[in-house]
């Protein structure tokens, strides 16, 4: 059995746990802070589909759970699927959102710390647009 590194990224957000889960699960609003969909994500008969600098990729959502589970199945055009773990965990009066980023085999140490940095600004960018603005 192979087991793959991974490292938790997550981001503490100042707004309640179902408020930034309703937001981050809706699938017309991942454009405005998953970077990767950047180009828009549609649906189709068959499911939910975004262009990416990798091509056409299939984007396979968690239903929406009372656990806040965010998990998501990305796959890409040459077949290869990855599943992607993401939550939404009160914390307090706000909440914590966590992705776990699996380090797959062949990926570079620099490609691995590219991957994580591109984690951790969308989910800072997923703050900036629940959390509110402080003049």
């Amino acid at each position: 059995m192979t087991t793959h590194p991974a490292r938790v990224i997550s981001e503490t957000i100042n707004v309640d746990a179902d408020a930034v889960y309703d937001f981050a699960c809706a699938p017309d609003r991942l454009p405005l802070w998953a970077s990767g969909l950047a180009t828009g994500i549609r649906q189709e008969a068959d499911g939910w589909f975004a262009e990416s600098p990798m091509g056409r990729i299939r984007v396979e959502l968690a239903p929406r759970n009372a656990f806040r589970v965010l998990d998501h199945d990305v796959t890409l055009p040459d077949g290869q699927r990855f599943h992607n773990a993401m939550r939404v965990t009160p914390s307090g009066d706000g909440c914590v959102v966590a992705f776990v980023l699996l380090r797959m085999p062949d990926v570079t140490d620099e490609a691995f710390e590219n991957d994580a940095a591109h984690v951790a600004r969308d989910l800072t960018t997923l703050k900036a647009l629940v959390e509110p603005r402080k003049n």
